[in-house]
């Protein structure tokens, strides 16, 4: 039980997937211009880990090791295409915003390098709690990022006016400038909380 709260809890900070092992950092700066593009991208990944986690895990036993990433990516993309496809149909302005970063999550290193690292070597419960803990991990930092650079380079969070009518907003933060400078100061910051916590690895 000690082992499955680990797997959900550390990828929030102590291995969050963006933050500390610097992983699917490309779609981390490209989607995260606003709070609802990142938990959109952050939902659709985490589905993704999930399920693919679930699979292979049940899987691992059947696969002959020198396919095994080839079986992998099949896995991981029959729900990617599962995930496009739903989020065309019921979030179509959604769908289009994220583009091409959908079917991308394909070749994530953060969902094939679980699937490797994590779901290939360990139970079903376990791979399950993995995927679900870095899948909330990726998704808070998208969260987090993108509502730090709606807030200032629109006055908005989720859409919400909330910097009041007589704000002058910075556009750098919408564009991709603002997009490392906003990761800089976030992976500055979990790195702070790391050290302070004791839990620096």
């Amino acid at each position: 039980m000690k082992m499955i709260l680990k797997d959900l809890t550390k990828g929030t900070l102590i291995e969050n997937p963006v933050l500390v092992l610097a992983l699917g950092l490309c779609p981390t700066l490209a989607v995260s211009t606003s709070a609802i593009n990142g938990l959109g991208m952050g939902i659709a990944a985490t589905f993704v880990l999930v399920m693919s986690n679930l699979i292979i895990a049940l899987i691992k036993k059947l696969v002959p090791g020198r396919i095994r990433i080839p079986i992998f990516i099949v896995v991981i993309a029959t729900f990617v295409t599962i995930t496009k496809l739903v989020m065309a149909a019921y979030t179509p302005a959604l769908s289009k915003a994220l583009g091409i970063f959908i079917p991308l999550i394909v070749v994530n290193c953060i969902i094939l390098g679980r699937a490797e690292a994590f779901a290939s070597k360990h139970n079903v419960i376990r791979s399950l709690a993995d995927g679900i803990g870095m899948g909330f991990g990726f998704t808070l930092t998208l969260v987090l990022l993108g509502a730090f650079r709606e807030i200032l380079g629109s006055g908005t969070v989720f859409g919400a006016n909330v910097m009041g009518s007589s704000f002058q907003p910075a556009l750098l933060m919408i564009l991709p400038p603002g997009a490392f400078l906003s990761l800089g100061l976030m992976v500055a910051g979990s790195r702070w909380i790391l050290e302070k916590t004791g839990k620096e690895g």
